[in-house]
């Protein structure tokens, strides 16, 4: 029997139909989403499985470090076999390390469930390198940011969602609910998505591209570099989401975790805002968009810095540190795979292996400075790896500049370099 609907969302010569980047941007939401509900839940989790403050950071950490571990052992597997089965796989699996949390009754059962889940929730990273393969090159940067904007959506809407949850039922109501959602997303995702018709484009072994984190950093620059920027960008990124729930929490404002989660909002609304992202990308504007959204992002953390004095100063810095980040990882995203679209599986999992990295440095440190320091320390240390983002943007910026003036040798293996990117506007490095 055909399957209709997989047939008519299937991407044609005409490019990716509006009805499959919406799926796959609502498939990326729905399973990114079961790694952010702890943030607003941190100081209930804490309360009921006695967990110090301390600690707390624990809790984000694993789910980040689980999503490292199927970053490195899973994705690469996209670039293997059959998505469509993989995808709906995973969004089940996610589901059992969901249940765990939802009914655990000491702090290693939450832990370990909360790691499952994390590796799991790599399906979202399978669906983007999906993406990337099917598209044709001159849509593939706007595709990418569409579906990615599902995922800053739903990291958003996560904290909301789980606060307003979590104050009417109880923070296991939360994950219990996100276990039977990520259920029912498994059978649509077997039930709508097309068929994965593209070839076997990758004949490597797993081994290799389980390795590849290792070989694209020693051997891409555009890689290394966006690499390292995307490690600090999502520390300065966790810095602030997993943070800020403990400074809102206290005096002055006391706010309960539905209150807390409405900042999700904010975040929102800066995240959309860079939807365009992917499209400047396609034309060629990549580091501009870079260099601005990064010089933004540090502008964000003097704002941010202020949430223990005014809430509106705070929901601006969220509103201006989520635009900048999803600008930069959209952009990063459409420039690592632009030159193999076919190893989109291998290429973007090893670039998520950095932001996993990144949210995990940034949640842990900054609960363990506000542990100690307060609110206005935890800031500087988010702030500082904002710096460090827009230091490693300028060094590169810098070095391809200079080697660009000096003829001979050094201007054709610079030209090597980049040449992978696939993009011909990046020959002038700041358009």
């Amino acid at each position: 029997m055909v399957n209709h609907a997989a047939h008519e969302a299937a991407p044609t010569r005409h490019g990716m139909p509006h009805r499959l980047r919406i799926l796959l941007a609502v498939l990326c939401g729905v399973s990114v989403a079961n790694i952010y509900y702890a943030q607003p839940l941190l100081g209930q989790i804490g309360a009921d499985l006695s967990l110090p403050a301390a600690g707390l950071g624990l809790v984000v950490a694993l789910a980040q470090l689980g999503y490292l571990a199927g970053l490195i052992v899973l994705v690469p597997l996209s670039d293997l076999v059959d998505r469509k089965k993989l995808i709906a796989l995973q969004i089940g699996s996610a589901a059992t390390g969901m249940m765990f949390v939802a009914f655990s009754t000491t702090s290693l059962q939450l832990l370990i469930g909360i790691t499952v889940a994390g590796a799991f929730s790599v399906v979202v990273q399978v669906i983007v390198a999906y993406a990337a393969a099917i598209s044709h090159p001159e849509e593939r940067g706007a595709n990418i940011g569409v579906i990615t904007s599902g995922v800053v959506v739903g990291i958003i809407l996560a904290r909301t969602v789980a606060g307003l949850v979590a104050d009417l039922a109880g923070w296991r109501a939360v994950y219990s609910g996100s276990a039977v959602l990520s259920l029912l997303i498994a059978a649509v995702a077997l039930a709508m998505l097309p068929k994965d018709v593209c070839p076997r484009r990758n004949k490597s072994s797993y081994a290799r591209a389980v390795g590849s984190v290792v070989t694209l950093t020693t051997t891409n620059r555009v890689f290394r570099t966006r690499a390292l920027i995307t490690l600090f960008l999502f520390a300065s990124f966790g810095a602030l989401w997993s943070g800020m729930t403990l400074p809102l929490s206290e005096e002055p404002w006391r706010l309960s975790t539905t209150q807390i989660g409405l900042f999700g909002i904010a975040g929102l609304v800066g995240a959309l805002g860079a939807i365009s992202a992917g499209r400047w990308a396609d034309e060629g504007k990549s580091q501009r968009v870079t260099g601005l959204s990064l010089i933004v992002l540090v502008l964000s953390w003097v704002l941010s810095a202020q949430a223990t004095h005014s809430l509106v100063l705070l929901a601006i810095g969220v509103i201006a540190l989520d635009f900048a980040v999803q600008a930069v990882h959209v952009t990063s995203q459409n420039l690592i795979v632009a030159h193999a679209p076919e190893s989109a599986g291998r290429i973007i999992g090893s670039y998520m292996v950095f932001y996993s990295l990144g949210s995990a440095i940034g949640a842990i440190s900054t609960t363990m400075v506000f542990h100690v320091s307060g609110w206005g320390a935890s800031s500087a240390v988010g702030g500082g790896y904002a710096v460090a983002a827009l230091i490693v943007w300028i060094v590169d910026l810098t070095r391809t500049s200079r080697a660009r003036k000096q003829p001979g040798r050094n201007t054709a293996r610079l030209q090597s370099s980049h040449a992978p990117t696939g993009i011909p506007d990046e020959r002038n490095y700041w358009t």
